[in-house]
């Protein structure tokens, strides 16, 4: 069964970032062949435990992205960038730590001309620590993730052959 890992970077919980990264889950799940209903993971839930060396919240989500076939990383664009509470997060994974990982970046920005340096910015991060990205990343302007089904299906159109292909080896 393949395991599939919603990670949420949002300052807020139960943000408008986190309902778009569901709705692209269920269509990357749709497209990808994912049986598996995917765990969540909302950084803003687990909050200052992120900065705790010994936190059971923190190593049990570090421990479940690293166990993950998939993992779709949403993060808001902040000061040009993914938030810090991913960056914080992911520092904690050990080298090549998505080593066996499909991961498919999703960000969230105010202005989508200015979209292409975070959703590059991710995809180093998260190459950089082992996993095959998904590409093209799915952006989203920030007054779209209320209703993100077009984007997402146009996005899935192309990057799901690519996706199919990932899981079907990760798997």
């Amino acid at each position: 069964m393949t395991r599939f890992t919603v990670l949420v970077a949002a300052p807020q919980p139960q943000s408008s970032v986190r309902k778009a990264a569901l709705r692209a889950a269920a269509e990357v799940a749709t497209r990808a062949g994912v049986t598996s209903r995917p765990e969540i993971i909302d950084l803003a839930e687990l909050g200052t435990d992120l900065l705790t060396e010994s936190a059971v919240s923190v190593t049990d989500a570090l421990e479940r992205v690293r166990r993950s076939d998939v993992l779709l990383v949403a993060s808001p664009q902040v000061h040009g960038t993914y938030t810090g509470l991913l960056k914080v997060f992911l520092d904690r994974l050990p080298e090549l730590g998505l080593g066996h990982t499909v991961a498919v970046p999703l960000v969230v920005v105010d202005d989508l001309r200015n979209s292409h340096g975070i959703e590059e910015d991710l995809r180093v991060l998260l190459a950089d620590l082992g996993a095959w990205v998904a590409e093209p990343g799915l952006i989203l302007a920030a007054d779209e993730t209320h209703r993100p089904e077009s984007v997402v299906r146009a996005w899935a159109d192309v990057a799901a052959p690519g996706l199919r292909e990932a899981v079907s080896v990760a798997a």
